[in-house]
């Protein structure tokens, strides 16, 4: 059984600032592709106008380490300014079901 860590990002940009925050958050992809434990990083375009963030951890210790790194921590201070309010983050892991290569991230 994995013990990877899925989380859900949802950013809403303030007025006028979706483009902008699109840019602060495409910034920093690479770096995080790089951190140890990454396996999906990765943002999407929603039909209500947030930006969804999804990410799989291999653990909860990786994960963890990223949330306190240095490129969580410049992607914050690029982002002051540009949403309505704070982006919501849930932590999951997976369950699986149906066929292992499609029944789970």
């Amino acid at each position: 059984m994995s013990n990877a860590i899925i989380v859900t990002v949802i950013f809403t940009a303030a007025p006028s600032k979706r483009n902008e925050m699109i840019e602060a958050l495409k910034r920093g992809i690479e770096e995080v592709h790089t951190e140890s434990g990454c396996e999906l990083y990765a943002i999407h375009s929603a039909e209500d106008d947030t930006v969804v963030m999804l990410e799989k951890w291999s653990s909860v210790s990786d994960l963890d380490a990223h949330a306190v790194g240095e490129p969580v921590k410049r992607l914050d201070a690029s982002l002051v300014g540009l949403m309505a309010n704070p982006a919501v983050v849930t932590r999951a892991t997976p369950i699986a079901a149906g066929q292992p290569d499609k029944g789970q991230l």
